[in-house]
């Protein structure tokens, strides 16, 4: 019997030690088809917790920053799990299938929902459970994502970012892009079936994490990694302007703080794209600097090579100084090139 490994193995995958794909042979053409064309990616390197049992959107929405009652099969969303302080624990993607709710982050984390989350549950009907092994994630994300899915499936994928269709087993979620892009889940025996038919594709091009992340960050849509973990509000990761937090639903953990940061307009940091002329990719946390004073004025979300050199990156940066230069790792360190953000940002004060 053929497994997933095999499949991917079976198509030259190089795998990381975690067992996500590190590349498919060649990592700056990949990086490059990101950009201007269309990838097939294998998104192992996302745990998925199932979060199962009567009272689960009730559990669910007393701890993260969006409208779980929003969250059906025809739409997923961006949600966060922060701590008492406000800050960002773990940035999940939540969706529905059947009755069930699952929460997709990056699988270091996993510990820590595991553990952390369930001292929520208390007496409540819900039960947290990995499901990684049986239920698969793919991506296919680029300019012919939309005419390739909609020729395999047989009927149009999700027009909307944040829609979501069940057929067949598979549940196609459409996500944040520049470009048309797409998560794909499905029971392994029909995700091989999948990959197979996408990977046959001439427009397609089989890619590591590495390109898919890129994507990710032309797309302005950070993800929290463990040396991340607690240290950003929601408003610093920009999820005021990306449906990541929802200031209408109520209490949940962090709530007060959120919303006042939200409601008095104090925010001091926010979410930024740059490229770095430097052929070393930054790793989350690592610290930005001005050119004066030895005090950090920003950190590294996340970064990924780009394929005409250097990086790209999403970094939280003080506002106030990011119309001056900004460096990587110390005040003489790699200049950042801020980028302009795919998306409009919203001034807090004038919300209602």
């Amino acid at each position: 019997m053929t497994t997933w490994i095999d499949t991917l193995n079976n198509n030259g995958a190089v795998l990381a030690e975690a067992g996500s794909v590190e590349h498919f042979g060649q990592p700056q053409a990949e990086q490059a088809a990101a950009l201007n064309a269309t990838i097939l990616c294998d998104l192992s390197h996302l745990a998925r917790t199932e979060a199962a049992g009567a009272d689960t959107v009730t559990f669910l929405q007393g701890q993260l920053s969006n409208d779980i009652k929003q969250v059906s099969e025809h739409g997923s969303q961006l949600s966060a799990w922060c701590s008492v302080k406000g800050r960002v624990q773990v940035l999940f993607r939540v969706l529905q299938r059947g009755d069930a709710y699952y929460l997709l982050y990056p699988p270091a984390l996993q510990a820590l929902v595991m553990k952390r989350l369930s001292m929520y549950i208390l007496r409540s009907q819900v039960k947290l459970r990995d499901a990684s092994a049986e239920l698969l994630c793919i991506g296919l994300g680029g300019v012919q994502a939309e005419s390739v899915l909609e020729e395999l499936l047989g009927v149009a994928p999700p027009a909307h970012t944040d829609a979501a269709l069940t057929q067949q087993d598979v549940t196609v979620l459409r996500i944040m892009g520049t470009q048309p892009r797409f998560m794909l889940l499905a029971p392994p025996e029909r995700m091989i079936e999948l990959w197979s038919a996408l990977n046959a594709q001439a427009a397609v091009t089989a890619a590591g994490a590495a390109a898919w992340e890129l994507q990710d960050i032309q797309a302005g849509m950070p993800h929290i990694m463990e040396s991340t973990s607690a240290e950003f509000l929601p408003q610093m990761l920009n999820l005021q302007a990306i449906n990541g937090v929802s200031f209408k639903k109520g209490c949940y953990t962090g709530q007060e703080i959120v919303a006042r940061t939200q409601y008095l307009g104090k925010l001091k940091r926010r979410l930024f794209i740059a490229h770095i002329a430097e052929h070393t990719t930054p790793s989350p946390g690592d610290a930005l600097f001005a050119d004066t004073g030895a005090q950090a004025v920003g950190q590294i979300v996340n970064a990924q090579p780009h394929p005409d050199g250097g990086c790209w990156c999403l970094a939280v940066i003080q506002v106030a100084n990011s119309e001056a230069p900004v460096h990587l790792g110390s005040h003489t360190g790699a200049l950042l090139n801020l980028l302009p953000l795919p998306y409009e940002l919203i001034d807090p004060t004038k919300n209602s």
